[in-house]
């Protein structure tokens, strides 16, 4: 008989779309879903970076440079010197979204059976593209006590072994929302420096920080060898359909390598490369409102789910995602339960399962993230399902 391979047996489910067979139930039976499951903004993708694809005038849709279009490289350096990271075009590899830069990493970076440190709960497909690199993710947990802030560092050292290679960040986080402080970062970096190991830095949610100031990977003095950032236009732009990332990095070596596994894909999307060129001339307050309304978003979404009886949610500094601890005992089991038996005023809404989100099994059954890319009537209609669902569920 045939049989799949180890590593197709290992790849998990997504965490974020495990339960979609049910909600699209529950619509047939015409219920209003919420999705606060995935982060799929509904801000509206900028009209004019649209234009710029459909008014390209060209005759042949060629293969890109493996590394990406150059005057698009030259553009993101500018963009990226504006937040105070200072690189050239040439130490960037444009990527298929900023998954393929966070699997390039890894490929380039380290072999298989090699271990990389992850704060979790984290991105659930870190999992994945350890799983596609033959790497061993090592988790240290963070809590929700404390709004899921970096493990001290004797914990960090201690996960420390003769396989690891490399510590992967999300800042501002998903799925937690959190912000690392300067504090926290100048901590990565005495850690890699004095270890040596790489930094892989997901920056996906760079400009949307409510609280305190972003630190990149990149603003750390002295440990220009051991950063990477992984980054992408997806949320940045609510783009997430273009599949536009970056791998960006001083080590000359590891953007040899990187640069041999981008040509092996032979280029990224031609068109949404002259998309994302287009965004960087984009004007310098175009965050602010979007800024603004995503805050409004989390202002409302912590304040209903604290007031709900036995809810507890940390207040997210950035990103537009939170993760709240429910008073059930099987948080999945209640997201089900959600789609399949449940409605107020003929709506629900759909949560991700945090679980999915851990790699340490047992860990995050009791809670949920959220992720509040709906505008404030659609929140506080989504509440008003959860507050009752509880009360329901309980009883």
């Amino acid at each position: 008989m045939l049989s799949i391979s180890n590593r197709g047996h290992l790849m998990p489910p997504s965490p974020i779309r495990k339960l979609v067979p049910f909600a699209e139930a529950a619509k047939k039976r015409g219920i209003k879903v919420h999705h606060l499951n995935i982060g799929q903004p509904d801000i509206e993708t900028p009209p004019q970076i649209l234009a710029a694809v459909r008014n390209s005038n060209f005759k042949i849709l060629e293969y890109s440079h493996s590394a990406g279009n150059e005057s698009y490289r030259k553009k993101l350096a500018d963009y990226y010197s504006r937040v105070g990271i200072y690189v050239t075009a040439e130490q960037i590899i444009v990527t298929t979204g900023g998954s393929e830069a966070i699997i390039f990493a890894m490929m380039a970076c380290m072999d298989a059976g090699d271990e990389v440190i992850i704060p979790e709960p984290f991105y659930a497909n870190y999992n994945a593209f350890a799983i596609e690199a033959g790497v061993i993710v090592r988790p240290i947990t963070a809590s929700i006590e404390n709004g899921f802030a970096l493990p001290p560092m004797v914990e960090l050292e201690k996960a420390i072994t003769s396989r690891t290679k490399a510590i992967l960040i999300c800042s501002p986080n998903n799925p937690t929302g959190y912000l690392y402080s300067k504090e926290e970062m100048e901590l990565l970096k005495q850690i890699i420096v004095k270890h040596k190991l790489f930094l892989f830095s997901d920056e996906a949610y760079r400009e949307f920080c409510y609280e305190g100031t972003h630190t990149s990977a990149m603003h750390l003095k002295g440990a220009d060898d051991n950063v990477i950032i992984m980054d992408t236009i997806s949320k940045r732009y609510s783009a997430c359909g273009g599949r536009i990332g970056a791998l960006v990095t001083k080590n000359q070596e590891v953007l040899n390598a990187v640069l041999k596994f981008a040509q092996a894909r032979l280029s990224p999307p031609g068109f949404a490369q002259i998309l994302a060129e287009a965004a960087v001339d984009l004007p310098a307050n175009y965050f602010d409102a979007t800024k603004a309304e995503y805050k409004k978003r989390r202002d409302i979404l912590i304040q209903r789910l604290n007031a709900i009886p036995g809810v507890f949610c940390p207040n997210p500094g950035g990103a537009f995602y939170a993760v709240a601890k429910l008073p059930v005992p099987d948080a999945e089991l209640f997201c089900q339960w959600l789609l399949e038996s449940f409605n107020y005023n003929g709506q629900t809404l759909m949560l991700a399962p945090a679980s999915g989100f851990y790699s340490t099994l047992g860990l995050g059954k009791q809670e949920v993230r959220l992720a509040y890319v709906l505008n404030t009537d659609d929140i506080n209609a989504a509440m008003d399902c959860l507050e009752n669902a509880l009360e329901t569920y309980n009883q």
